[in-house]
């Protein structure tokens, strides 16, 4: 989704010159939780991580990653790709046992990369030297950070009226809450 806005901002803001190809802080083209955790980390709890380690659970594709100080978890969030992983993810939330601050949750097993159509050979299986190279490529574009884009800063002040303004706030964020259930046979169930 961040990259799509970062496309848009590029089209309302300015033409793509070479340079402005640039990647969000973490270990391949999938979300951004590495960047939201080493965020969190400083602003909730004023620790600067250089480096997060990945720690995989039940298989490869599910993986989580902690902030612990003097022995006590302040930040839990885990890495969640593939149906499997995501219906078992929403069956343990289910049960009130998924003490997770933050899922990034993908539908590819292995992540975007691996996605459907992409790094796959003429046989249709997964071409693991494609990928490998992709991800090596992928690692190879520079680094900037969300807040330090020019043309992100550009659109807070033209467009939403400032970072802190009400506009920001019902524009960019979004509260959830608990959903009452119904007696409707039309339910989704897990």
């Amino acid at each position: 989704f961040l990259n799509l806005f970062y496309f848009l901002l590029l089209l309302r803001f300015g033409e793509t010159k070479e340079g402005d190809i640039v990647r969000h802080d973490g270990k391949t083209s999938d979300g951004y939780l590495e960047h939201i955790f080493k965020h969190a980390a400083k602003e909730l709890f004023g620790m600067d991580v250089k480096e997060i380690t990945y720690k995989a659970l039940k298989n490869k594709d599910f993986q989580e990653v902690t902030l612990e100080k003097d022995g006590e978890t302040l930040l839990r969030f885990a890495a969640a790709y593939g149906f499997r992983n995501i219906q078992n993810m929403v069956l343990k939330m289910k049960k009130g046992k998924f003490s997770y601050h933050f899922v990034e949750v993908l539908a590819c097993p292995g992540g975007c990369l691996n996605g459907k159509g992409q790094a796959q050979g003429d046989d249709g299986k997964p071409d693991k030297a494609l990928l490998n190279r992709m991800a090596e490529v992928y690692a190879a574009i520079p680094i900037r950070l969300p807040e330090t884009n020019v043309q992100v800063q550009k659109m807070y002040q033209d467009w939403l009226e400032g970072v802190d303004s009400k506009k920001a706030q019902e524009t960019l964020h979004t509260k959830y809450s608990a959903v009452n259930r119904t007696a409707n046979n039309l339910d989704i169930k897990w």
